[in-house]
């Protein structure tokens, strides 16, 4: 208990010292047209929520990421889990899993359009793609780490091929799955303002592109927070549950 709320009390801390340093660059250092201070961007906040704009954008953007991870995840979980669980799998999937994860998902943003239109299909798309790499590494390596004297064990009481892959080592590769959804969440979200800035009619990234149209630096710096704020909720509870996980089965390295 005084554990949490000490980690709470210094997340407190640092987000206070963060707007503190925001607050003096705004006032003495830098143009406050061109920086806001955090006492502007906090009044167009509540304004953008009281009309709804800001709600519209969220939801919009979140949608799409949530459709993409979902997506990412399911296809990336039983190919990471096949990869790392049989050789031959891996000598035929891994090669081209290694080539296509360096393909950056903003470098097939026209591509995407081209095929699926400005529609949702296109950002969901690229929401799939730079998840399901991720995922497909981060859960083969957790096959792969399984410690062997647990397989042995498993194998000494009677466990057939089954029995160790659902009680044993899928358990055990839990962690692993998580930190890699973990950061292909971050990444969904670099991938969907890039996304939405070229090709959507809303969403966050959308927002950004009209505001710089229009100056409107204020706003700007309300869909960044949203976007951080967003984005770090999501890594919060990511990162709980590989630490349940974790303390439950295996370490995470």
């Amino acid at each position: 208990m005084h554990a949490s709320l000490r980690s709470v009390g210094i997340y407190l801390v640092g987000f206070a010292s963060l707007f503190l340093i925001w607050h003096v660059l705004a006032t003495w250092v830098l143009s406050s047209v061109l920086f806001p201070t955090p006492w502007k961007v906090l009044l167009k906040a509540i304004e953008l929520a009281q009309d709804g704009t800001l709600w519209e954008q969220s939801s919009a953007s979140l949608a799409r990421i949530a459709a993409g991870f979902a997506g990412g995840s399911l296809i990336g979980i039983p190919v990471g889990l096949a990869i790392g669980s049989f050789p031959i799998v891996r000598r035929l999937l891994e090669p081209y899993t290694e080539f296509l994860r360096f393909i950056p998902a903003t470098a097939l943003i026209t591509v995407a359009v081209i095929w699926f239109g400005i529609g949702e299909g296109s950002k969901i798309f690229l929401i799939i793609y730079t998840t399901v790499f991720i995922v497909i590494i981060n859960t083969a390596a957790g096959v792969s780490a399984v410690a062997p004297n647990k397989i042995r064990a498993a194998r000494s009481l009677g466990a057939g091929p089954a029995q160790v892959f659902f009680f044993v080592a899928l358990p055990a590769t839990v962690p692993y799955i998580l930190t890699g959804m973990r950061l292909a969440m971050a990444n969904s979200f670099v991938t969907i303002v890039a996304a939405e800035l070229v090709a959507a009619n809303n969403g966050l990234g959308r927002m950004i592109w009209d505001s710089r149209m229009y100056m409107l630096v204020d706003q700007i710096f309300v869909a960044l927070l949203v976007l951080g704020l967003l984005g770090f909720t999501a890594d919060r509870l990511f990162r709980w549950g590989i630490y349940a996980f974790a303390g439950r089965f295996s370490p995470v390295t």
